[in-house]
């Protein structure tokens, strides 16, 4: 059996897809060990590929303020990707790369075990709800997988490319907290 660390320490020496030759650093996630929320997004950017850590660049630290108005910090939940190295250019992860991955997501959602997943992005929703999954049109919806409950929403770094998403993206957190404080009764 698994445990976060054994786990990491495994990903650290994975060579499953091309994605490894170029990588400074894996990132395999961080957080509460036992959050019970999980946010799932996409894979490293080049800051991530650096520090060796999720979410540090500025969509990093937009993700970081939009935790912090729903009342939560980083050290409240687990932050993990798809992929855990960085794809060239910041370009999406391609399948065979998601596919060659996943299998160590599965296993962080397994050990950390949360209520809530949020897919961050439409990469994470194609891989965690459905590869037909558009984020535009279905984000903000809660879908029941098996004990977990999911919401898809946009990724941080398209609220900076597109203020028009803030204000969906905001009510969508805005449903997460109500939904974690609803579970934690």
């Amino acid at each position: 059996m698994y445990t976060l660390e054994s786990l990491e320490g495994y990903c650290q020496k994975c060579n499953k897809c091309p994605l490894h030759m170029t990588r400074t650093n894996v990132v395999f996630g961080e957080g509460n060990p036992n959050a019970s929320i999980m946010f799932i997004g996409e894979g490293p950017g080049y800051n991530e590929d650096k520090q060796g850590r999720p979410f540090v660049g500025a969509a990093g630290q937009l993700f970081d303020r939009m935790l912090n108005a729903i009342g939560l910090k980083r050290e409240d939940v687990y932050i993990a990707n798809i992929v855990k190295c960085r794809p060239p250019n910041n370009r999406n992860p391609l399948a065979e790369e998601s596919e060659s991955c996943i299998e160590y997501l599965r296993w962080q959602v397994k050990l950390v075990n949360p209520k809530i997943l949020v897919c961050l992005g439409a990469v994470s929703a194609q891989n965690i709800i459905s590869q037909d999954f558009k984020i535009t049109k279905n984000r903000g919806v809660w879908v029941e997988l098996g004990k977990f409950y999911v919401m898809p929403t946009y990724h941080p770094a398209a609220l900076l490319r597109d203020e028009n998403k803030k204000r969906p993206a905001w009510e969508d957190f805005k449903n997460i907290k109500k939904k974690y404080e609803g579970l934690k009764l």
